[in-house]
């Protein structure tokens, strides 16, 4: 079964993501701040990381980087999950590299359906 890291710091959205992928049997980590997400993402090779990009220390976008600069976590897709939905927040997850972008608060449709996408090799 597949391994999800969620990297979120409100607890409402931490429990709805980690409540509804577990429910559809994915097995899932937490962690709270762009350090700890960094971190658990090199030592446990998560399939999939759902990023939030307003974090407490080093944010979403830097974690990021962070991540593709790690050549064990270089392929790992990562999935922008942030209420940030300007345009120009858009355009500069995009340009980032992001694999994936779902919107806060999620529709469960789209949230599963991009997860269970990017898990099986397709782009978002």
């Amino acid at each position: 079964m597949s391994t999800i890291l969620i990297v979120e710091d409100n607890e409402k959205n931490m429990k709805l993501a980690r409540d509804v992928l577990q429910a559809k049997g994915y097995v899932t980590l937490e962690a709270v701040t762009g350090e700890e997400g960094v971190r658990m993402a090199i030592d446990g090779k998560p399939d999939l990381v759902l990023m939030d990009i307003q974090l407490p220390g080093i944010n979403g976008m830097e974690a990021f980087r962070q991540l593709r600069a790690d050549p064990g976590c270089a392929n790992i897709p990562v999935v922008a999950f942030t209420a940030s939905v300007t345009p120009t927040d858009r355009s500069q997850i995009s340009a980032a590299g992001f694999d994936g972008f779902i919107s806060k608060p999620i529709n469960l449709k789209e949230f599963l359906d991009t997860v269970k996408r990017l898990l099986e090799g397709g782009a978002a």
